[in-house]
């Protein structure tokens, strides 16, 4: 994730994204592409069930507030936020990386 490091008025010190943001252009939304069908991946529900076929699970213990997925042949877990409007590329990269040649992650 890329941002600026703000100052408040009150002391506190935030990073604000940049992601998506440049000079000159518009902000572009990102986008999960299940590669083998090329469809963009809009609800949980459906990348639930994507999921389901590669092997994963879902995870009920831990934290209520995120939506989780293991795996029994390996250590990794997916964690995105319960709100899919929440759902933001460095989540979508994450499902990338241990799901490898199955995800992609686009511009829209």
């Amino acid at each position: 994730m890329s941002g600026v490091w703000v100052f408040k008025t009150n002391g506190v010190i935030q990073l604000e994204s940049t992601e998506g943001k440049q000079a000159g252009s518009s902000s572009r939304r990102k986008v999960l592409v299940y590669l083998p069908t090329s469809e963009v991946v809009g609800s949980y529900s459906s990348l639930e069930d994507i999921l389901k076929g590669l092997g994963w699970e879902r995870y009920y213990g831990g934290d209520p507030d995120l939506f989780q997925f293991h795996k029994h042949s390996s250590i990794d877990l997916i964690s995105l936020p319960r709100d899919f409007s929440k759902f933001n590329s460095v989540y979508m990269y994450d499902i990338v990386i241990k799901n490898p040649n199955v995800f992609h992650v686009r511009d829209m």
